[in-house]
């Protein structure tokens, strides 16, 4: 019989050893259940988008191993990465990931500069703010290809466009926009969708401002520009830089205002990767090359984000 130390025996009944680790009984068992039990109404929602998401993606990862034309029957065979050493060989594609580069970051900077005025604007007490917030909101509720086809044919025309009646005036009119400044036209198209976005988060910003702080910056002698630059900057930056992050994400994947406004053109001056993708598969009917290129794009767009994130997780703990 084997006999207990003294420390062992004085325990009392209540904290007996009970088993943990998963068995019958346990508290981290319990524990456990609850858990699974309060995920359970969530298990619908992780369903589909596995159906939405992955399983398109694993699609597309299995045609990218292929070498297949839809014009040339029979020809679906395995080509292993020689699809993806086309891609990166075509100057074409390479072309489009540069133009993806200037149509993003000149229309995510212009959105987010737009967008820090017209929160600073409204966020004054004036007559009608309320009215003046829905109607710098509107643009962002447009469906992008009602917006596409209005800057088309009413702004952009260079017969009856609206543009170049206002312009008229100063010397310029009968300008063809889209055939000769078509990255222009698209960025300011975006800038107009996104603006108001931007505008809404760094506006979240502004409302939980210290008060106090810019009262008694006023009281030292402080002006406008030095509140906004020392007190009012700071407390927003981690909002612009939300809005930079997911700006980018979502605008690196235009395609309908490209596709309705210039259809890549004039030749492939506004042909981005995604329009690069749809041409691929949509007009050369190379399956294989577009679902290449489409992983790439992935796989580029996950590094700049997992990049992105990183270096704002570190700024919001620095500021902190």
């Amino acid at each position: 019989m084997t006999t207990l130390s003294p420390s062992v025996r004085q325990l009392p009944a209540d904290r007996a050893v009970r088993p943990v680790n998963g068995q019958p009984g346990s508290d981290l068992s319990g524990a456990r259940a609850q858990a699974w039990k309060r995920r359970l109404p969530l298990a619908p929602a992780l369903v589909y988008m596995v159906i939405v998401t992955q399983i398109p993606f694993l699609v597309t990862l299995w045609y990218s191993f292929r070498r297949w034309n839809l014009l040339i029957p029979g020809s679906d065979t395995f080509a292993g990465l020689a699809e993806y050493r086309a891609a990166f060989a075509d100057p074409a594609f390479r072309q489009a990931a540069l133009r993806t580069l200037e149509i993003t970051a000149s229309a995510v900077v212009l959105s987010v500069l737009l967008g820090t005025a017209l929160a600073v604007l409204v966020n004054r007490e004036f007559f009608g703010r309320g009215i003046v917030r829905t109607l710098l909101i509107t643009p962002f509720l447009i469906m992008p290809v009602a917006t596409d086809l209005l800057f088309k044919t009413t702004i952009f025309d260079p017969t009856f466009g609206f543009l170049d009646y206002v312009l008229k005036p100063l010397g310029v009119g009968q300008v063809n926009w889209v055939g000769t400044h078509a990255v222009a036209s698209i960025v300011v198209v975006l800038v107009w969708e996104w603006a108001p976005f931007m505008m809404l988060i760094v506006l979240a910003g502004l409302q939980g401002e210290d008060l106090e702080a810019l009262e008694a910056a006023r009281v030292d002698g402080a002006n406008t520009y030095k509140s906004f630059i020392y007190l009012t900057l700071p407390n927003i930056r981690r909002y612009i830089e939300l809005g930079v992050l997911l700006g980018s994400i979502y605008i690196v994947q235009t395609f309908g205002e490209i596709f309705v406004i210039t259809s890549g053109g004039p030749g492939d001056a506004t042909t981005n990767l995604p329009y690069f993708l749809y041409e691929q598969v949509f007009d050369n009917f190379t399956v294989g090359v577009g679902a290449a290129a489409g992983i790439i794009v992935v796989i580029l767009t996950e590094i700049v984000a997992t990049f992105t994130l990183r270096l704002l997780s570190g700024l919001l703990r620095a500021s902190a």
